[in-house]
């Protein structure tokens, strides 16, 4: 579980605090609500009230609970209830209250419901993720697949999911770490080899040659679509600077140390075969030690399904699956002045475990 219940500085997240304030990335109805309301001298006392419709992961709390603290107009006169990233969530539960002057908050409800939205998404995924590989560390890889202005929180929910399940999670970025102070961190990727005339060994000697003492070099072994022998001449040409060897064959290909086995298995991209052939291999050539990370279409049902039968991996890279799906959140004013003023279908919840944000 995370060690600490301390939230992260508002400065942390280097919010456009001017455009905020000024509805610029608000729906346009609640700018219009507020203005209404102010033209009218209406500033109604209420209970907003915040949560979702699935079980899942909280993220983003730290950054919403940011932007109504910078961006509201007066925080000192609210008041804000709410839960900690990575706290496990039950449909419908509270996530956040926020009571007082709604035009001074009215705002800014795209923006929070938006940040829970997806930093929830990316923990809930990571969360599901880490399950199904029994704790073995995970990759965060989803960079290339989104825009990078989401990087940083979207690195910070998954590093909360590893948190909130005592495992390891890597990013690919700085930019991802950049909240809790991590690095980025990598594999001898393809194009380094394809600099080097496609001669993987070359390039991992080369990188290794310019690689800090502390990095674990771990190399990609299916340029030449011939993965076993690549990961032992790689192996015989680093030694002990090894530290692993990466599995990214596409799923149109069938690795060529497969060739000799076709019949009787879904012999394309990255598969339990081949998995095993290698790790047989490094085995048989002394190389035991050399880690197997596997990427490539890797999904919580197939990081599952070779968890169920005992696929000798070491550590996961995933990306675009991390990033898919939805997790919506909603707000919505629950008492008005004292009285209930919900709409039908919906009620004041009280969340015992929500706690005052100071």
């Amino acid at each position: 579980m995370i060690t600490t219940r301390t939230r992260l500085d508002p400065s942390v997240f280097d919010l456009p605090v001017e455009k905020m304030r000024a509805g610029w990335y608000t729906d346009a109805y609640f700018n219009h609500t507020r203005a209404a309301l102010l033209e009218d001298g209406r500033h109604p006392q209420v209970v907003m009230q915040v949560f979702q419709k699935k079980n899942a992961y909280l993220g983003g709390m730290d950054e919403a609970i940011a932007i109504l603290k910078l961006c509201a107009e007066g925080f000192d006169r609210l008041t804000v209830h709410a839960l900690y990233d990575g706290d496990e969530l039950e449909p419908y539960e509270s996530v956040m209250t926020i009571e007082g002057d709604y035009t001074t908050f009215a705002h800014l409800e795209t923006v929070y419901l938006g940040v829970l939205a997806r930093r929830t998404l990316i923990t809930t995924n990571t969360v599901n993720v880490i399950r199904a590989a029994n704790g073995k560390p995970v990759i965060f890889m989803p960079a290339r697949h989104d825009h990078h202005r989401v990087q940083t929180g979207d690195g910070y929910a998954a590093y909360v999911a590893g948190q909130v399940m005592g495992a390891e999670i890597g990013v690919t970025t700085d930019e991802q770490a950049s909240w809790w102070g991590g690095r980025g961190l990598g594999t001898v990727p393809h194009a380094l080899i394809a600099s080097y005339g496609a001669d993987t060994v070359l390039a991992a000697t080369k990188f290794a040659e310019w690689a800090p003492a502390d990095m674990r070099i771990t190399v990609l072994v299916d340029f030449d679509n011939d993965s076993v022998r690549t990961a032992l001449d790689v192996a015989a040409a680093l030694g002990p600077r090894l530290w692993g060897v990466r599995l990214d064959t596409s799923e149109s290909l069938v690795d060529r140390s497969l060739w000799g086995e076709l019949g009787d298995f879904t012999p394309t991209g990255v598969n339990e075969r081949l998995v095993r052939n290698l790790r047989h291999a490094l085995d048989a050539a002394g190389h035991g030690e050399v880690r197997i990370v596997v990427s490539g279409g890797f999904t919580v049902d197939k990081i599952r399904m070779f968890e169920e039968r005992g696929v000798p991996v070491d550590a996961y890279g995933i990306g675009s699956s991390l990033i898919r799906g939805s997790n919506d959140f909603t707000a919505d004013i629950v008492v008005t002045d004292g009285e209930p003023s919900a709409k039908v279908g919906r009620r004041l919840r009280p969340n015992p475990r929500l706690e005052l944000v100071t």
